[in-house]
């Protein structure tokens, strides 16, 4: 058991340091974008992003936690042989299933474009999406191979040094090359990636043969290429689906929000730069306390998968138990103080005022997403993936339907957005907990999670509020204004914490054990 602990907590440890290094790169990476840019191409880029998300939730989302359940499973019995397997065969599936989506935006790069992303400027971008699905396909399924079987090291070391490379590569090249059309800006962009992938790719495909050794030396039995496929597809389909249905609902939202805009009666450019500022920016900086949660999820949904495997529900709870406690003590100030000190935040990195418009609904959005996600994750870690896939396709379809009845009209606009969010974000959050206590008998610990940090975080976004007004009224400069209120909201939600008797390390010890409950 303490070997156990051990693994899963410098796994975590390792994943959460470079992952949020890795987010702290990319938000600096995307300051730079946006200032080199502008807000209109961050718009033209956040378009194409949703088409590419789709064309991996079609050819490789499932097939990567398939590789990851699956290695995690084999590697447990012993059988190595079926670990080389799942990936080749993994990797056959994906080449399969990536022809089809590559082939439609090869012939049908114009009409999608123009009829479907509705702006011909796309076209460039949305081609040289190809080559870079098939890179990324490559990378990951070996990647989670890696962090399905707990030696996360060479994955997330390699997905760090790629952020770096992607950061450099993509700012000196636009460096170089403007000014251009935005056309060919956002093939620029969309061309590092590309060199970016061919790195990770490579890098991944030399570390995973060096990692299990020749196969004709692993041990384990043979299975034939139709039962390695039933084993993935049964894990791949339902996970595979849901992102599928889940990114064609999400490119909905983005590809209508400009639209819509424009229905309600702003200009095209003035519509295409207030969906670049939110969706490109104001989100980014929201989403960078939520680094950790990547990587506490890579290695929850394994972790839970083997427990329950050997009947322990007990460590199960105590698990879901432990990284809810860790998200919320970590989430519910972070994103309480960006509500206060993002529109000064986010007026000195990107210089643009409109980053802080609705930052107090997003920022509610981004911690009950966080919350669906978490949840969601550890429902498909106990093998209810298809449970988890519904709440997900119920809470997308609640987004786009307020999208669609509130952000055309000009009283609404973006706000009708944000408010979708939090609804939708909301009933997800609820629809999974509700299904996880269910099945596991967990208990819900209301003060240690949710009461005890949100009383903390309400008295240090209050105070810092007022710190704020202060200091402006005081003639303190922007940068040193922020920086105070920073520090000063931190240490008070700190102190607020330990008033009430709660400490870090006992409730992530824990996880805000039941009093009465025990575990083995």
């Amino acid at each position: 058991m303490k070997n156990i602990r051990s693994s899963t907590l410098r796994g975590v440890v390792l994943l959460t340091a470079t992952g949020i290094t890795s987010q702290i790169i990319a938000f600096v990476y995307r300051i730079f974008l946006s200032q080199l840019v502008g807000a209109e191409i961050m718009g033209l880029y956040q378009l194409i992003m949703p088409v590419y998300a789709v064309m991996l939730s079609l050819s490789s989302v499932g097939l990567t936690s398939a590789v990851s359940n699956l290695s995690a499973r084999y590697q447990a019995m012993g059988d190595m042989r079926g670990v080389w397997e799942v990936r080749n065969q993994a990797l056959r599936l994906f080449f399969a299933l990536a022809a089809l989506p590559c082939a439609l935006i090869l012939c049908f790069s114009d009409g999608v474009s123009v009829a479907i992303i509705g702006d011909a400027r796309t076209q460039l971008g949305l081609l040289l999406l190809v080559p870079c699905l098939i890179l990324t396909g490559v990378e990951n399924v070996q990647k989670y191979y890696f962090y399905g079987t707990g030696c996360v090291r060479p994955a997330a070391l390699t997905e760090l040094i790629e952020q770096v490379l992607r950061t450099i590569l993509i700012l000196g090249l636009l460096s170089l090359l403007l000014p251009q059309y935005p056309e060919r800006i956002v093939g620029i962009i969309v061309t590092g990636m590309i060199l970016c992938e061919i790195f990770s790719a490579v890098t991944q495909t030399v570390l995973f043969r060096r990692h299990l050794g020749p196969p004709g030396a692993l041990r384990g039995k043979h299975r034939t290429q139709v039962k390695l496929s039933r084993n993935i597809m049964t894990i791949a389909v339902p996970i595979g689906f849901t992102a599928l249905l889940g990114n064609l609902i999400g490119s909905a939202n983005s590809i209508l929000v400009p639209r819509l805009l424009v229905q309600g009666g702003m200009e095209r450019a003035e519509a295409m730069q207030s969906f670049g500022v939110m969706f490109g920016m104001t989100f980014p900086m929201l989403y960078l306390p939520t680094a950790f949660l990547g990587a506490l999820n890579l290695i929850l949904a394994p972790k839970l998968a083997e427990a329950a495997a050997l009947g322990r529900m007990d460590l199960v709870r105590l698990r879901v138990r432990k990284s809810v406690a860790a998200a919320n003590l970590l989430l519910i100030p972070a994103l309480a103080l960006l509500a206060v000190v993002g529109p000064g935040l986010g007026a000195i990195l990107y210089k643009d005022p409109r980053v802080g418009n609705h930052l107090d609904l997003l920022a509610l959005g981004v911690l009950l997403s966080c919350w669906q996600t978490l949840m969601g994750n550890a429902l498909s870690g106990l093998n209810l993936q298809a449970k988890a896939a519904k709440i997900v396709i119920f809470s997308d379809v609640v987004q786009l339907a307020i999208t669609w009845a509130t952000v055309g009209r000009p009283e609404w606009g973006l706000r009708g957005f944000a408010w979708g969010y939090v609804i939708s974000s909301a009933l997800g959050a609820w629809l999974c907990w509700r299904k996880l206590a269910e099945e596991t008998g967990l208990t819900l610990p209301v003060y240690d999670w949710f009461i005890a940090p949100l009383l903390g975080a309400a008295l240090s976004a209050t105070c810092t509020r007022l710190l704020h007004s202060i200091l402006i009224r005081g003639g303190a400069g922007v940068v040193t204004i922020e920086l105070y209120c920073l520090v000063f909201g931190l240490v008070l939600y700190l102190a607020a914490l330990q008033a009430q008797g709660i400490s870090f390390r006992g409730l992530l010890r824990d996880g805000g054990l039941v009093k009465g409950e025990k575990t083995r």
